[in-house]
């Protein structure tokens, strides 16, 4: 995928904060935490990939369905696998 090949060092950065918050997380657990300082954390991280995923689909919708060479039926083809992978991640 170009797009995602063109936001790459974007997208890892993205990834490895969430990587470091997730590392965080699993450390605080080990100790003694705080509910709430555990709550702000997977909150953070909940944010955090959710703005990944929204920079993700965001990217794929503007360069696989924007495109004007695609026929009706390819654009339908793009538009159900986006439904199939919003589906699963809002479960």
């Amino acid at each position: 995928m170009s797009h995602t090949a063109a936001s790459k060092k974007k997208l890892l950065s993205r990834v490895r904060r969430i990587k470091g918050q997730s590392v965080a997380l699993e450390k605080s657990l080990e100790g003694e935490p705080d509910c709430m300082g555990v709550l702000q954390q997977i909150a953070a991280i909940k944010g955090a990939v959710n703005g990944l995923m929204k920079e993700v689909i965001e990217d794929h919708l503007r360069e696989h369905l924007g495109a004007a060479e695609l026929t009706q039926i390819q654009r339908q083809e793009e538009v159900e696998q986006v439904i199939s992978v919003l589906k699963s991640y809002l479960k």
